[in-house]
């Protein structure tokens, strides 16, 4: 065995040696994937429990296998076997440090035997209620209609932007992408985007505020977009010359799930090369930091530790300098692929360029990307994809290069699909 598995029989063995526990333990020293069914029936048919005590259990796989088998279970109180035991009222939860509440759990479990036939029972009807393949079906089903439902209803709203009408779409990030560079470039780009045949759509991605997107733009001389993701792909804004910016709301309720901001500033406050950005970059679903590279920990290492807390984020981590804590449902790319869901538009019809860490998501899978030739190295990773093309010119004239790339305002040519994502 490796070292951890090694080390937790060794106690195992010792524990029954103490306790003089021969003849009551089996210990396999291997099985075979099909004799698992049969050691959950043993050990129902003796009237015993089955024990997760992990420290964390992000589901709980073996916890409904047993309820399958009419075994009752004794789990560790965080993550997935909450979820279980409310649905199938099959046993009881316990904090997994705390070993003299567990054994005393674990002999009420064994001794009182009708609550145990009880648990057996609940159960099965429990799993099979919520966990069965046609449970699955049903309950996908009745969300998938819903979600039909609200989408036909949706498309009737009136909306000030052009999205329902356009037939490919065109989106960048702004700093250092769309801007920065040759302004004669982003007066070409947005030249041939209004004047060409297609009359593709145009929108904006960003890390920046909405307001301080609009001013930018504006500065620039680049009309305002059809649509703007800005926050770092926590907001969605519908524009047009002359009319005032409409918020989605759909988009809002849909990446509120299980964002907890408050327990995640908590979390990230003591982590160190973290300093917390000024309040007027904080919004109702982004916190964001400046990083110290050399200091914090890793995205990685964030990520891990939040986890443990049970509180679930998208982390993002940008030129090598700014890290963003948004719900785990919200990303400039996931914001790319509600549009396109939104409005009907096909993925490899949508153009998107960017420069930096926070695009990486928007620039992979069947979207067409550009990579401008002035990216941040954290971009370096996507070289050789399908559908990301590196582009030499650099801001507005790397985008401009894509365009002809991809010949994305003519008869378009898309590359090969050689990855899955």
């Amino acid at each position: 065995l490796e070292r951890g598995p090694r080390e937790v029989l060794t106690q195992i063995l010792l524990a029954v040696d103490r306790y003089d526990l021969y003849g009551k333990c089996a210990y396999p020293k291997h099985h075979q994937s099909e004799d698992v069914p049969d050691l959950y029936r043993i050990a129902a048919r003796t009237r015993g429990v089955f024990v997760n005590p992990a420290l964390t259990e992000p589901f709980g796989l073996t916890l409904v296998e047993a309820a399958a088998s009419g075994l009752p279970i004794v789990a560790t109180e965080d993550g997935g076997p909450r979820d279980i035991v409310r649905h199938c009222r099959n046993g009881m939860l316990v904090d997994p440090l705390d070993t003299e509440a567990l054994g005393r759990t674990l002999l009420e479990a064994l001794a009182q035997k009708d609550r145990w036939r009880r648990w057996a029972r609940s159960g099965l009807r429990g799993v099979h209620r919520h966990y069965s393949w046609q449970a699955h079906v049903e309950k996908y089903l009745r969300q998938l209609h819903r979600v039909i439902g609200r989408r036909q209803r949706a498309r009737l709203a009136p909306t000030p932007s052009r999205l329902p009408t356009v037939e490919r779409l065109v989106i960048s990030d702004i700093d250092n992408t769309l801007i920065g560079g040759s302004r004669e470039a982003v007066d070409t780009l947005m030249s041939r985007l209004r004047t060409n045949s297609v009359r593709p759509g145009f929108g904006i991605a960003t890390g920046r505020r909405v307001e301080a997107a609009v001013k930018v733009l504006k500065e620039w001389g680049v009309p305002r977009p059809d649509v703007l993701i800005s926050a770092v792909g926590s907001e969605i804004h519908y524009g047009h010359l002359g009319r005032r910016l409409l918020e989605e709301e759909a988009w809002k309720r849909h990446i509120d799930y299980r964002w907890r901001p408050k327990a995640l500033h908590e979390a990230m406050i003591n982590l160190p090369g973290l300093t917390l950005q000024p309040r007027s970059e904080q919004r109702a679903h982004k916190i964001s930091y400046y990083v110290e590279p050399d200091k914090a920990p890793s995205v990685a290492e964030i990520k891990r530790h939040l986890r443990r807390l049970d509180l679930h984020a998208n982390v993002i981590y940008s030129h090598q300098a700014f890290l963003d804590v948004l719900p785990i449902r919200a990303s400039k790319g996931l914001a790319i692929r509600f549009l396109a869901w939104r409005w009907g538009l096909p993925l490899e019809r949508i153009l998107v360029a960017g420069d930096s860490g926070n695009d990486a998501e928007m620039l992979v899978g069947d979207t067409l990307g550009v990579v401008v030739g002035n990216y941040s190295p954290e971009l370096e990773r996507l070289r050789g994809k399908p559908r990301i093309y590196f582009a030499e010119a650099t801001y507005a004239g790397g985008i401009l290069e894509g365009l002809d790339y991809y010949r994305f305002l003519g008869s378009m040519d898309l590359p090969e699909e050689t990855e899955d994502y």
